[in-house]
Parts: C-alpha cells; structure tokens; sequence
C-alpha cells in the first residue's frame, strides 16, 4: 500500500516535470499560453487567466522575537529565609526556543487556489475568500525546483508553490515575464 502511494506520488513528479519540459519546449518554437475563463475572478481591463490550480502556499519571513519573561522558585533556605532563585539554564532553552520562532522560516502553508494571469499571480487561500496579488512587475527573482517554485518580489516575502502543477507555473511565469524558458 505505501509502496503503490509512493510509486504513484513518484509518476505524478515525473509527469508534471515532463509537463513542464513540453511547455518550455512549445513556448521555444513560437508557441503561446491559451487564455482561460475564470468566473470568481474579476480581472483588470487587458488581463488574461493563463492556469487556475491548486498548490501548496507558504511565505517565507521573520517574526518580532519576543522574549521570555526569566523563570525560576522561591525556595525557603535555612540561612537566607526565603528567596527567589534564578533558572539560568530555563531561561537559556526558552531564549534560544524564541530565537528559533522568530528567525525567517517558511510560514503560513497552506492549500491555496493560483490564477496565473498576463499580469501576476492571484492567489486564494484554502482559509480565506480573498484573492491576494503577486504582480509580475515586482518579481525579483523565480526559482524552480523539484516540484516547487520559489517567487520572491521588492515588495513581500518571498512566495513558495509546492505541488503537482508548480514545474509548469514556473516555465509559465519565466515566459509571461520574458526570461528565457
């Protein structure tokens, strides 16, 4: 049974890259994105709907460290009466703990809807009735991987699709802003 699930999850990588591979191929010799129609969408005059999927959402960014109140007992000493007695090594754990949250990490994953339009990304998560835009006009930099596009634009944290149809968005959007595929 986890031998067929991974065998299937293993033909499904294959087949999306293939995918992928066969879209850049097509883009090279003159081919084109076809328009599609997404109702729940409303879009820009001029703006087209290239791919309505869905894949796995997560931004990557740091957070505000908050630090821990210090930690320690009241203990009753036969000499000193009674008196508070730090918890260095508590607090050194809770500290570094804190640091670890706060540090940039990939955050916030979830199942999300992606349109790829003309103009950028629309992105709708699974929680949320909003759809959030990622323009192509402030993208810095696109990197595919192995299953996954990394997004990165001046103006938000960077914006990681992971799934099945994110070897193809990748290519997509490399054409859309007219990088070489």
């Amino acid at each position: 049974m986890i031998r067929s699930r991974r065998n299937r999850a293993e033909t499904a990588r294959q087949e999306a890259e293939l995918s992928a591979s066969a879209l850049a191929h097509h883009l090279q010799h003159g081919g084109g994105l076809t328009a599609i129609t997404v109702p729940d969408l409303p879009l820009a005059e001029g703006e087209t709907a290239v791919a309505d999927v869905v894949c796995w959402a997560e931004r990557y960014y740091g957070t505000d460290l908050v630090v821990p109140s210090a930690t320690g007992y009241f203990e009753q000493h036969p000499s000193y009466g009674k008196r508070w007695v730090p918890n260095h090594h508590l607090d050194a754990r809770r500290l570094r703990e804190a640091e670890q949250a706060a540090a940039p990490q990939w955050q916030d994953q979830t199942t999300a809807r992606v349109v790829l339009t003309s103009t950028g990304l629309r992105l709708r998560p699974a929680s949320d009735p909003a759809w959030l835009p990622f323009d192509h006009a402030l993208l810095t930099d696109i990197t595919v991987g192995q299953g996954e596009v990394v997004v990165s634009y001046r103006t938000c944290a960077p914006l990681r699709l992971a799934g099945i149809p994110a070897p193809w968005l990748g290519v997509a959007i490399k054409h859309l802003r007219g990088l070489v595929t």
